[in-house]
């Protein structure tokens, strides 16, 4: 099993109230779920988001996700860099878990979603996620209301992952994070914990796989695909064509631009010329041959 560097009594309050602060600044409403949401709240933040899948290689991890700054007319720009070879549901996680980098103002940062946390910023990190995505009280209010105990230790496992596909399905977090979290809390056992952590919830023939399927197969499907998708916000597309029609960035730069997301000036309503600038910068960053990693 993973080594997870455990926080203590104040680090946990100071995650708890950061993550509270910032969900009423973006006025969620108590303690609703975000799950899909994230991606509107990157663009409330003004964070530019750039999907693009990157495979592992060899022993090494891919990245899960990267924030990156620019500066321009003065300001700062803030980008989030999302490896959408991964899980949907990681995928989520990770854009959180970069949003405590920004809160924080880490500067520029690299995360590699495996199962080991091995810095305590990281650590951090990935609580703030799992705390800003699901509120503790809220956990342990869903608890209390259907158990009406905040202990689960004497629930068949059975009973604890039908409960688990209900919450990943309604907040949309992997199941480690969920079943960490449930740990954390003290709702289950060491030995539950364990038990439940070395389950192969991928597998959509198994156990898990199948409680998933028949509680709510949309939603748990999504949450278990690799979307593998090139792109950022039609926001932001919108953003790259006005500057090209401002003349702000030339022809070459809007199809080169326009490229990364797998779509073309033709797309818009422009034929350009497309040169063969390269790419190489943007795929150093995202491969982790150009990064600030804690």
């Amino acid at each position: 099993m993973s080594q997870f560097i455990v926080l203590n009594e104040v680090q946990v309050d100071e995650i708890r109230k950061l993550a509270r602060d910032k969900r009423q600044s973006l006025s969620i409403v108590g303690e609703m779920p975000i799950a899909n949401d994230i991606f509107t709240i990157l663009e409330q933040l003004d964070i530019k988001l750039l999907e693009y899948p990157i495979q592992s290689e060899g022993d090494s991890p891919a990245f899960s996700a990267a924030i990156m700054y620019t500066e321009e007319n003065g300001g700062e720009l803030a980008f989030i860099g999302l490896n959408t070879a991964d899980y949907f549901d990681k995928q989520l996680f990770a854009i959180a878990h970069e949003l405590f980098h920004y809160y924080t103002k880490s500067g520029s940062h690299l995360s590699r979603l495996d199962e080991d946390e091995n810095s305590l910023i990281e650590a951090k990190a990935n609580r703030f996620a799992a705390e800003f995505l699901f509120p503790e009280v809220a956990l342990r209010s869903i608890i209390l209301n259907e158990f009406k105990t905040s202990k689960l230790g004497k629930l068949t496992e059975k009973t604890i992952l039908r409960f688990i596909v209900r919450l990943q399905c309604t907040w949309w977090l992997p199941y480690h994070s969920l079943v960490k979290r449930l740990h954390e809390i003290g709702t289950i056992s060491e030995e539950q914990y364990r038990n439940l952590y070395s389950i192969d919830e991928r597998n959509l023939d198994a156990e898990y796989g199948r409680m998933g399927i028949a509680i709510n197969e949309e939603v748990f499907r999504k949450l278990n695909t690799k979307t593998n998708t090139i792109g950022t916000s039609m926001k932001d597309i919108e953003i790259i064509v006005r500057n090209f029609e401002d003349g702000l960035i030339n022809e070459d730069k809007l199809a080169d631009t326009l490229s990364l997301f797998n779509k073309s000036p033709d797309d818009f309503g422009y034929r350009v010329i497309v040169t063969e600038e390269d790419e190489e910068e943007f795929d150093a960053f995202f491969s982790g041959r150009k990064s600030d990693e804690d």
